[in-house]
């Protein structure tokens, strides 16, 4: 009998006398006790805010990002231990994969993103500098800092490791203190996680605590500073959001919940075309991943009219031959549903459907005491007439096919869902993706276009990447989770700063253009990743262009377009006053310029961004540089890149070119 525990304060704590009893789906029979835990949860607000919330923001980006790495890296060494209580959830290995493997290398993605795409600081840019004066003395910046509260993550059954560590790894990126709720069905396993997190070591404390069982009133006491993430039902996610105190504080609430996704066959999807193999196998997957019990799952097959036979005889002869039984079985294809209340839920939604659907196979219970339930098709018939396959989600092993005449019915007939996560399309024709997309993409939080082209490295219409958004418009609830970057700025609040470029400077620990700059005792390319300071510049000598530079550079390049060549052409352009030196051949000279040649802590010039002209230059004119050390951002053990401004200017001080110049920097002298 396990017996999981909270985690509040700092200490485990056991399940009260009134704990519930978790029947088994396998069994039938109790496995655990859990919840009714006495929680004091001000103190919980406390420990997260006081503790955990500072130590998080003291941090970088970086190191929080070096953190979540370390964290997904212990948790993949001890993985098989939650590989064994899995079977208990009803979930076989392949269903086991997606949850623990998909969690795990949630966070290991993530702890990328943060050191590839944020900054080594403490301060997130949102977009350009914003110049809100004539001269550039008053300047504006969008930037993101950390909320000072607490994410309290509610998640669902289905996923109890992926669906604590998908909301986890963004939350402690961006700085947040996390309090975990887990659906109590399969706390057991969500536990086993959450305690080898704590057993690692590697996060601060304060930095994440458990509530297993109900969360009291913990919802009343949250602020503006706080966030609600939820996973689950639309009831449920109605009755929190409605939650009075929540309301009152504006707290952020993000709710991903149940949605009748829809997969389109393609009008040029054949019985013979590689795109109907590649349905009838993904709708064979959707069904039965998880025993169908995937927010993302397929319910709804829109299928081309003269196809739905084919599909449907095609289809139910692989669902037929599913081995269903116990998930610890190699052998199983399909396991249990997550419990005996979760089959009972889904054979009475089964039963509304089939008012306006026939069941092609499936809607049988293998006899014995588990919560097994065969994979179930059915076909509707006159899906325009029809109102129970379009609202209600029987969240389990049970996919709906229906009819349609043309793309646009197709579309319509996807939208009717009322909004959902993920709505896919197979086809092979660019025509149809795009008409599929413009009349539907305002209906689904993602869009999964499949034909053969792509089918080898698909990861499937069910799967949530980290990369991209997780989370759709109405019934699914609104919210969007995951999407990289975006994920974590959930977490944090966007402010527009307004002040001089030297407080900018200051604020958002990046170099901003008219803000102070610095000399350091010798050529910065002569100068360690750490000696290098933020603002410290050089301005060059200048080199003067002339005629046989430019042609010199035209013959040896072979770039002989007129405007450098043909000095009559030239003057015919709106854009140039006759013949003009290449751009690259300026950056060529600048390069020139700014280069120290000897050896030192620079390994490698790695790019350059935000490239623009602004003025030409004509032979005779001298070109300058002026190169700044913009930010700088640690990359490995031993180098970091330092992103410098470079700016071109003219003998009359006008400014010609501009790019941001990034140089891999040794930390130490070679």
């Amino acid at each position: 009998m396990l017996t999981p525990e909270s985690f509040a304060c700092g200490q485990w704590i056991a399940p009260g006398a009134g704990a519930q009893q978790i029947i088994g789906p396998v069994t039938g029979t109790p496995i655990a006790r859990a919840g009714d835990a006495a929680l004091d949860f001000a103190a919980m607000l406390e420990w997260a805010k006081t503790r955990g919330g500072p130590a998080l923001r003291e941090i970088t980006f970086h190191q929080r990002a070096k953190m979540l790495k370390a964290l997904a890296g212990y948790l993949d060494s001890r993985k098989e231990e939650l590989y064994a209580l899995n079977p208990m959830t009803g979930a076989t290995r392949r269903d086991g994969w997606v949850d623990i493997d998909g969690g795990i290398g949630t966070m290991f993605l993530f702890a990328s993103k943060g050191r590839r795409e944020m900054p080594e600081g403490q301060v997130y840019i949102d977009g350009e500098i914003e110049q809100l004066s004539r001269n550039g003395t008053f300047l504006g910046q969008h930037i993101a800092v950390p909320l000072q509260g607490v994410a309290v993550h509610i998640n669902a059954f289905n996923f109890p490791v992926w669906g604590m560590l998908e909301k986890m790894a963004p939350a402690l990126l961006a700085g947040m203190p996390c309090i975990v709720k887990p659906a109590t069905q399969t706390c057991y396993l969500t536990e086993a996680c959450f305690r080898m997190i704590v057993e690692s070591g590697i996060l601060p404390e304060g930095a994440v605590q458990l509530i297993i069982g109900r969360t009291g009133d913990l919802l009343d006491r949250l602020g503006a500073q706080d966030v609600v993430a939820f996973t689950g039902s639309a009831d449920t996610a109605m009755k929190l959001r409605g939650n009075h105190n929540l309301l009152r504080n504006s707290v952020r609430f993000t709710s991903e919940q149940d949605s009748l996704n829809a997969a389109i066959l393609g009008p040029d999807a054949a019985p013979d075309s590689p795109e109907f193999d590649l349905f009838v196998k993904e709708a064979l997957a959707e069904i039965t991943t998880k025993a169908g019990q995937k927010c993302t799952a397929m319910r709804r097959l829109i299928v081309p009219r003269a196809q739905l036979d084919a599909v449907a005889q095609a289809l139910a002869a692989k669902l037929e031959d599913v081995k269903i039984g116990d998930p610890a079985d190699k052998a199983t294809r399909m396991g249990a549903l997550a419990s005996l209340d979760q089959k009972a839920d889904v054979q009475a939604k089964l039963a509304q459907l089939k008012a306006e659907a026939r069941v092609i196979c499936g809607d049988t219970a293998p006899d014995g005491p588990g919560a097994f339930l065969a994979p179930t098709l059915l076909a509707c018939d006159d899906p325009d007439g029809a109102q129970a396959v379009h609202e209600i989600e029987a969240f389990g092993p049970v996919s709906t096919l229906m009819p349609y005449d043309d793309t646009a019915h197709a579309a319509r007939l996807a939208n009717a869902g009322g909004g959902s996560l993920v709505a896919s399309l197979f086809s092979h024709d660019a025509g149809v993706a795009r008409d599929v997309t413009l009349a539907s993409a305002a209906h689904h939080g993602r869009l999964y276009i499949m034909n053969r082209d792509s089918a080898d490295e698909a990861t499937g219409h069910g799967s949530p990447l980290p990369h991209m958004i997780h989370g759709g418009p109405g019934r699914a609830g609104g919210g969007e989770e995951l999407g990289g970057v975006r994920g974590v700025l959930h977490y944090m609040q966007r402010t527009a700063i307004q002040g001089s470029p030297d407080m900018l400077s200051a604020i958002t620990g990046t170099w901003v253009k008219g803000s102070a700059e610095k000399t350091g005792p010798k050529h910065p390319f002569q100068r360690t990743f750490r000696e290098i300071e933020i603002g410290e510049t050089i301005h060059t000598d200048t080199r003067t262009v002339s005629l046989d530079d430019i042609e010199h550079f035209a013959h040896f390049t072979g770039d002989t377009f007129y405007a450098h060549m043909d000095e009559a052409a030239a003057r015919a352009n709106p854009f140039f006053p006759g013949r003009v030196a290449h751009g690259y051949l300026l950056l060529s000279f600048a390069a020139g310029l700014f280069v120290q040649p000897d050896p030192g802590p620079v390994l490698a010039n790695t790019g350059l961004n935000g490239l623009s002209f602004q003025k030409p230059v004509s032979p005779g004119d001298s070109v300058a540089v002026r190169l700044t050390c913009k930010r700088k951002t640690g990359r490995t053990d031993s180098y970091g890149e330092v992103a410098w401004n470079a700016t071109l200017t003219n003998q009359d001080g006008e400014q010609v070119a501009e790019y941001e110049l990034l140089t891999m920097v040794a930390y130490d002298r070679p």
